[in-house]
This record gives C-alpha cells, structure tokens and sequence, in this order.
C-alpha cells in the first residue's frame, strides 16, 4: 500500500534578512515582515518611523555579517503601525482556610512594527 504525502507549501523568503534585538528579545526580520515588539520607551505614535541600530547579523543573500556583537553602521528601519495592549493576565493569590484572596490583572503594551528597510 502505498501513502501518499502532502508536503506543505514553502513561503517565498526574501533573500536578505537581519536579526536585531530589542526589548530585551531578538528578532529575525526582512523587508515587509510585520514584528510585534515590546513597548519602546518615549511618546510614539501609530505612523512614525522605527530605527533599530542593535543589529546582531545582516544577511545579504551573498554575505552574511555577523556583529561582536552589534554591526557598525548598520540598521533596521520600519514603521510603527499598531499600538495596542495585548489579553489580560490573571494573578490569583490564594491562602486556604483563611479567606485570603487577591486577584490582579495586567496587560502588556505592544507595538506593531513593518520592517521597511535593511542597510
């Protein structure tokens, strides 16, 4: 008997990629991926531009550049398209026997980022 396999469809990939890192998190990015990212401290608004010049490695297709451990000169450029909190974290305390009950909700802030160029 034979089975027969579907492989699944591969993404197109652009050929030149980056990893930067921010917010504490590394990120693998190219040109027209939309990265959610920590909050960037400051005043921001949806429409502005993002530099991200803590750049670990660029690949160009041909070469690829490894920093030690950010690259000199190099950067990420995007747009800063969304804002936003993501879904409520519950915290419960609880002590039995005791009727101790604390419960505590925290959301997380967000930005939604469009890479837009690699140099």
């Amino acid at each position: 008997m034979v089975v027969s396999k579907k492989t699944p469809a591969k993404k197109a990939e652009s050929t030149e990629f980056a990893v930067i890192k921010t917010g504490g998190k590394q990120y693998r990015v190219a040109v027209g991926d939309v990265v959610t990212i920590e909050k960037i401290l400051g005043e921001h608004k949806e429409g502005d531009a993002v530099v991200f010049d803590k750049v670990l490695l660029v690949d160009d297709g041909k070469n690829t550049t490894i920093g030690t451990p950010y690259i000199d000169g190099a950067k990420v450029t995007g747009a800063l398209t969304k804002i936003g909190k993501a879904k409520k974290v519950e915290v419960m305390k609880y002590k039995a026997k005791s009727r101790y009950l604390k419960i505590r909700g925290h959301r997380q802030p967000y930005f939604k980022v469009t890479i837009e160029k690699i140099k």
